[in-house]
C-alpha cells in the first residue's frame, strides 16, 4: 500500500539528529514511502498558555453534543495548527531529538505540548472524529553522553506521543554524538535508525490488530510500552490502584523478573491492568472524564474559592524589571 512518513527533528541544521532522521527516511523511502522532513526551528510555535480552553470545549460538547469544538485558541497565531495538518496526512512519524538535562529539548516539548488541543482520544469521545488514522511512530534520542545522561529521554518522549495519539513501534537511544556529524563515526547507529525506517514502513503495511513492537524485544521494564519507568503506584481519581504501574503507558500489575534476560519487569495484571493503558483510546479518554468531573467540583465550591483568589491577587512581592 502507498504511505506517507514524516521526520520532525528538533535539533540543529545538519547535526546527528538531522543525519539519523535523513537515514531512516531513506530507508522508508527505499521501502516505498512517499517521505518528508521538518525541522521544528522552522516554524513559529508558541507555547500552550494553560487557558484550559480546548478541554473546557471538549467538557461542554460531551455534556451538550448540539455545541461546537472550536479547537485551540492560539490556532491562528502560529504554525502549529497548520503543522499538525500536516502530520495528519502522515501514516508514520519519525521524531529525532536532542537530549538536554536527561529529557527532550525545549523547543520539542513546546511543541509537543500543544497537542492537548487535538487529543484524538477526546476527540473521538465526544464524535469530533469519527475515525482512528492509527498513525505508528518511532523515536530517536540524540546525545553526548550514555543511557545515565539521558535516562528521561526516550520515556519523556514516548509520554508525548498519547496526547498525539501515536502508536510507538520502534525506539532508540544514539549515545555519545555530541558534535554535530558525531554519528558518521558510529555506524551501528546509523544502521540502527535505516532498520527504523524499514520497521515504520513494515508497521504501516501490517494490519492495525496485528501490529507489535518492532524494536528491541528486551527494551525497558514495561513490556507494553517497553519504558524502563516503573514506580509503586498509587490511587487514581477513581480509585483505582495497581501495586506497581508504568509511569508512561499506565499499565499496572506487579514487580518480577524477565525470564529471557534476568532483569526486573513488570508483571501487568491479566485482568485490570490495562483499564489506564494509555495506548488505547477509550483507557485514555477516561482522563477528560476526570478533567470533567474536576471541573464540575470546582464550580460547585467556587464560592469558597473567591475570597481566597482575592487574598494572594491582592498580594505583592517584589520582582525584576529589566530595561531594554
Amino acid at each position: 500500500m502507498s504511505c506517507k512518513v514524516m521526520a520532525i527533528c528538533a535539533g540543529r541544521k545538519n547535526g546527528n539528529g538531522e543525519i539519523l532522521a535523513k537515514e531512516a527516511l531513506s530507508a522508508a523511502q527505499a521501502a516505498g514511502a512517499e517521505v518528508e522532513m521538518i525541522n521544528l526551528f522552522d516554524y513559529n510555535i508558541l507555547p500552550c498558555t494553560g487557558c484550559e480552553g480546548c478541554t473546557m470545549q471538549m467538557g461542554e460538547v460531551a455534556m451538550d453534543p448540539t455545541k461546537q469544538y472550536r479547537g485551540c485558541v492560539l490556532k491562528n497565531k502560529d504554525d502549529v495548527d497548520a503543522l499538525i495538518a500536516e502530520m495528519h496526512t502522515c501514516n508514520g512519524v519519525i521524531f529525532s531529538v536532542p537530549t538536554y538535562d536527561l529529557t527532550p529539548s525545549s523547543l520539542y516539548t513546546r511543541f509537543a505540548q500543544r497537542f492537548l488541543a487535538y487529543e484524538l482520544s477526546f476527540l473521538l469521545e465526544i464524535g469530533v472524529v469519527k475515525e482512528n488514522p492509527n498513525t505508528v511512530a518511532g523515536l530517536i534520542a540524540v546525545g553526548g553522553s550514555m543511557h545515565d545522561w539521558q535516562s528521561l529521554a526516550l520515556e519523556s518522549l514516548q509520554a508525548t506521543m498519547f496526547t498525539m495519539s501515536l502508536t510507538v513501534v520502534d525506539r532508540f537511544m544514539s549515545q555519545r554524538v555530541g558534535r554535530p556529524g558525531n554519528v558518521l563515526l558510529h555506524q551501528e547507529q546509523l544502521d540502527r535508525a535505516h532498520q527504523m525506517g524499514e520497521n515504520i514502513v513494515k508497521a504501516i503495511n501490517t494490519p492495525v490488530e496485528e501490529r507489535t513492537w518492532l524494536g528491541d524485544p528486551n527494551d525497558g521494564v514495561c513490556p507494553n510500552c517497553h519504558s524502563s519507568l516503573v514506580y509503586p503506584g498509587d490511587a487514581h481519581w477513581d480509585g483505582i490502584e495497581f501495586p506497581y504501574e508504568c509511569a508512561v503507558c499506565g499499565c499496572g500489575g506487579e514487580l518480577g523478573t524477565n525470564p529471557k534476560t534476568g532483569k526486573p519487569m513488570l508483571i501487568i495484571d491479566p485482568e485490570n491492568g490495562h483499564v489506564r493503558d494509555r495506548c488505547i483510546d477509550k483507557s485514555r479518554a477516561e482522563h477528560l472524564n476526570e478533567i470533567i468531573q474536576t471541573r464540575i467540583d470546582f464550580f460547585q465550591r467556587q464560592g469558597e474559592v473567591k475570597p481566597l483568589q482575592a487574598k494572594y491577587r491582592d498580594m505583592k512581592f517584589p520582582t525584576f524589571t529589566i530595561e531594554r
